[in-house]
């Protein structure tokens, strides 16, 4: 006789109300369930991502360590052409207009009132680590470079009229802006002299002053500097120059090659009469002979503007 088969149906679970429900799902006594898993499936998702994340961070740091064991913090992979920033230095000024006007390039003061402060205020905060006592900064002069590991000193004493103690010319309505060379590290100027010749573009008064410097027995050689109106109403209105202490960045300085506590060369521009209460736009220029300027992108050059009221 054939075994009756017994029928078995899914019977559905009791309808229980949300907060019921909801504190079932967080704690079920019945199956000692926690959201849902028991401790044992807790314990083993846990130890998975544990040992998952695990492997990720040690990963990371695998390829961190290999990466950097291929670049070296002091000496830049790429180098001149092969780097983004190239093998044509820009010229940068200081002081600078103030941060809300980022874009601004205008060096205007009131010489009676005391807003020329900001600009004095400006130029002791950027010549602070010049006058700052370092070991390892050497007098350098034409013949005499720093020895490996040390690095050339600026003198900021000798700019005299450009100076903290003058106020940077600034009150007497004779201002000092500085001028810096943009660094590349292991860039050596192709310096112009009487030897070499001059650039076509260079202002008539540098082209003499580069021969009665350079013809001298023991040659000066400088990454020459030149300022500029860049209107004839410009010419007009800046006046006389002062280039402090020469007109150019000394060849003892280059190349950069990232020694700690470098300084980089300054030239300070005096402007001696600057006709007041008009705008003055004023282009300068680095001069070398791979050094090539570009107006529309800044190469080789630097602008900027100057009013005093």
């Amino acid at each position: 006789m054939a075994e009756k088969t017994v029928e078995q149906y899914y019977l559905p679970p009791p309808k229980v109300g949300r907060w019921e429900g909801f504190r079932t799902f967080l704690w079920n006594s019945e199956t000692h369930q926690f959201l849902g898993r028991t401790g044992a499936s807790w314990a083993k998702i846990l130890l998975f991502y544990v040992l998952f994340y695990a492997s990720l961070t040690g990963f990371f740091f695998a390829m961190l360590a290999i990466f950097y064991q291929t670049i070296d913090l002091d000496i830049p992979k790429w180098q001149l052409d092969e780097s983004l920033i190239g093998s044509n230095p820009g010229l940068g000024f200081r002081p600078m207009p103030p941060e809300e006007n980022v874009e601004s390039t205008l060096i205007w003061y009131n010489q009676k009132d005391d807003n020329w402060k900001y600009w004095t205020n400006q130029l002791d905060v950027f010549l602070k680590e010049y006058t700052e006592e370092n070991p390892n900064r050497v007098h350098c002069d034409f013949g005499e470079e720093a020895p490996p590991g040390k690095i050339c000193d600026v003198d900021i004493t000798s700019f005299h009229n450009c100076t903290s103690a003058t106020e940077f010319g600034y009150a007497r309505a004779q201002p000092c802006i500085f001028l810096k060379l943009n660094k590349i590290f292991n860039w050596r100027p192709t310096y112009y002299n009487a030897t070499s010749g001059v650039a076509e573009g260079m202002p008539k008064e540098l082209k003499s002053l580069v021969h009665n410097v350079t013809n001298a027995d023991s040659r000066k050689d400088y990454v020459w500097v030149s300022c500029e109106g860049e209107n004839p109403a410009d010419v007009e209105n800046m006046g006389d120059l002062e280039y402090i202490p020469a007109q150019g960045f000394a060849s003892y300085y280059f190349p950069f090659r990232n020694t700690k506590g470098y300084l980089s060369p300054l030239v300070a521009i005096r402007f001696v009469r600057p006709k007041t209460g008009v705008l003055i736009n004023i282009e300068c220029k680095a001069w070398a002979k791979n050094i090539f300027h570009d107006r529309a992108e800044r190469r080789g050059s630097v602008h900027f503007e100057l009013m005093v009221d």
